[in-house]
């Protein structure tokens, strides 16, 4: 269960992630109001899940699905480059988190 919040907690940052660019440095209440929000449920999940695992591993993961997430949404949103250099950037992130949670002790 608390994999599954921690897959939640990652979703929700990627969700946050694209909030704080329509803030304007935060000079927008409503962009604002939401991305403070989901900011705090992001780490409400995150800390649910830190519960029964690791704190570094916990953490580790969730970063790493943000950054994956951000990466391709700026990809397929943004239209940000794509480059061999990011390609293998993401595939070692994807790579730590699948073995982070392969070889999490029971």
């Amino acid at each position: 269960m608390n994999w599954l919040l921690l897959g939640l907690a990652g979703l929700i940052e990627v969700a946050w992630s694209q909030t704080i660019k329509p803030t304007h440095g935060f000079t927008r209440p409503l962009p604002t109001l939401v991305c403070f929000l989901l900011a705090a449920c992001a780490v409400y999940a995150l800390s649910r899940a830190m519960e029964t695992l690791p704190v570094g591993t916990a953490y580790a993961v969730f970063t790493g699905i943000g950054a994956v997430g951000a990466i391709t949404l700026g990809v397929v949103v943004n239209r940000d480059p794509v480059t061999a250099g990011r390609i293998a950037a993401l595939a070692l992130i994807v790579g730590g988190v699948v073995l982070a949670r392969l070889t999490e002790p029971a």
